[in-house]
């Protein structure tokens, strides 16, 4: 997984609008890449973060954490880091109030914030900090592909994605979150039980 924050001085915001930012998702991988030296030349300051596999198994594996939860660690990271007079979040969760509470304990300092779901749609910022994020997410795959073979997006509702973990699960197991339910069905069906 990988999260990312951008800062951008108010007065050129509308320069990203000029070069065609938005949410990611709404772009082609083509200008995606096109845009992403572009969005780190024009912003003030920016963060990537890469969340291994492992740290998510972690917190999933933890009482206490969850996977919105280890996003909203990463977030405060993010907002620390670039020190915004005002921080949009784009929130992964049902319920940003708690959402937010959550994320400001962990905060040094203290912008104001705007935390709600589509803020990637909403916010020019955050469609620039979400470009940089699934432009990194995208690179890190192929470097995957590279070592591994073509397993595609590595999203779970992809076909070919489930295809290779079928054939791969035991021959590299360190790339599988193991706590995806996917991943726990077909090891746990592969394993011998003792009673």
């Amino acid at each position: 997984m990988v999260v990312a924050g951008a800062s951008i001085d108010q007065k050129d915001e509308h320069k990203l609008k000029e070069l065609g930012v938005k949410d990611s998702k709404l772009l082609s991988p083509k200008k995606r890449e096109e845009l992403f030296p572009k969005i780190k030349e024009l912003v003030k300051d920016y963060k990537i973060i890469i969340i291994s596999v492992q740290e998510i198994d972690d917190a999933l594996n933890s009482a206490s954490m969850n996977l919105n939860w280890l996003e909203a660690v990463k977030y405060a990271m993010l907002i620390n880091h670039l020190e915004p007079e005002h921080a949009f979040v784009d929130c992964p969760s049902s319920n940003p109030q708690a959402f937010e509470e959550y994320m400001v304990t962990f905060l040094k300092t203290k912008p104001k914030l705007t935390v709600e779901h589509k803020a990637d749609d909403n916010y020019l910022i955050v469609g620039a900090a979400s470009i940089l994020a699934k432009v990194t997410r995208d690179n890190e795959i192929k470097k995957l592909r590279e070592k591994y073979g073509d397993f595609n997006s590595g999203y779970p509702a992809d076909p070919k994605t489930k295809a290779f973990l079928l054939t791969h699960y035991k021959k590299c197991p360190e790339i599988f979150r193991h706590t995806w339910a996917t991943y726990k069905k077909v090891a746990g069906d592969k394993q011998k039980k003792l009673f």
